[in-house]
């Protein structure tokens, strides 16, 4: 493929941050450059023109591209996070219409990081031509932990703990580095999903775009977008409970449901303190090696 000058001289850029990061044990976490950007769905990405926006689907509605929108977030150097490259969803049960989006993508491959268990209830709908792997990050199956809960902040913390066990449970790590190695490895476009696209699926986007360099405070924004995609079907689901079980029960799976700054953090604190740095994680707990991370910085950056 021809490569114009501007994007010759961001693949070098690129290449050069890699090549001083890796040598010289930057964290990468701690080299992001700081925005102060606000919780929600807005103020992310440039103020041009958005280009090719990622499309919304229905009948998938926490599918989006980890880059953000407009220019993509800001990552090492001044780049951007390159769209059109990463896509992380909920189940992948669309509509014919949505399916016919989907298709448009050119999506090489699918990651799916659910239980057999989930998967044999709500198995996947794919476009023609791409390659499905399923990728275990679960160790067990929480829904009998989850039945025992008896207040929110039981939950919060239920899931605080969860989030803490991801960094460190060898089910998870394993799952996570075949993850991230697939996705360095495999060409064009690919997504990654788990149910509701929020806590398995946001850890692998937190681990992509700590790679790019995007900020932490940008991350976590990102994150909290689950809250805004899914909010239609949060709303239905505690809408449902509360009929059933009452008010109170709902707060409690509202918890669940959701997304709150709080889980995410406990996983980035869990990797600060057994690890030191999210670049150490990367390299001491999932195993990965500096050259597939350098084939998702090019990816992520380029």
């Amino acid at each position: 493929m021809y490569e114009t000058p501007t994007r010759r001289r961001r693949t070098v850029a690129v290449l050069g941050l890699t090549g001083a990061l890796m040598l010289g044990g930057t964290a990468i976490a701690d080299a992001s450059p700081v925005t102060s950007l606000p919780f929600g769905s807005s103020g992310f990405g440039s103020s041009v023109a958005e280009p090719a926006p990622t499309p919304r689907l229905a009948s998938v509605d926490n599918f989006r591209d980890i880059a953000g929108t407009g220019d993509g977030y800001l990552g090492f150097g001044g780049l951007h996070v390159n769209r059109g490259v990463f896509y992380r969803a909920n189940a992948l049960t669309p509509n014919a219409a949505d399916l016919a989006t989907l298709q448009s993508l050119g999506l090489t491959a699918v990651y799916d990081l659910r239980t057999g268990q989930e998967i044999a209830a709500k198995p996947d709908v794919l476009p023609t031509g791409v390659r499905y792997s399923q990728i275990q990050v679960l160790a067990a199956d929480p829904s009998a932990d989850i039945a025992a809960l008896r207040t929110p902040e039981e939950a919060r913390a239920y899931v605080q703990d969860g989030y803490r066990s991801t960094v460190n449970d060898a089910t998870a790590r394993r799952g996570y580095a075949e993850l991230l190695t697939a996705l360095a490895d495999t060409p064009g476009p690919q997504v990654f999903h788990c149910t509701a696209g929020k806590d398995r699926t946001g850890w692998a986007t937190a681990l992509l775009l700590g790679i790019a360099g995007v900020s932490r405070e940008t991350v976590t924004a990102d994150y909290l977008l689950s809250n805004d995609y899914s909010a239609g079907t949060i709303a239905a689901t505690l809408a449902q409970i509360t009929a059933v079980k009452g008010p109170e029960a709902a707060e409690i799976y509202r918890q669940l449901i959701g997304v709150d700054a709080s889980y995410l953090a406990a996983s980035f604190e869990e990797v600060d303190r057994n690890y030191g740095s999210l670049e150490h994680y990367l390299t001491d707990g999932l195993g990965l090696t500096p050259a597939t991370i350098a084939k998702l910085r090019l990816k992520l950056l380029v």
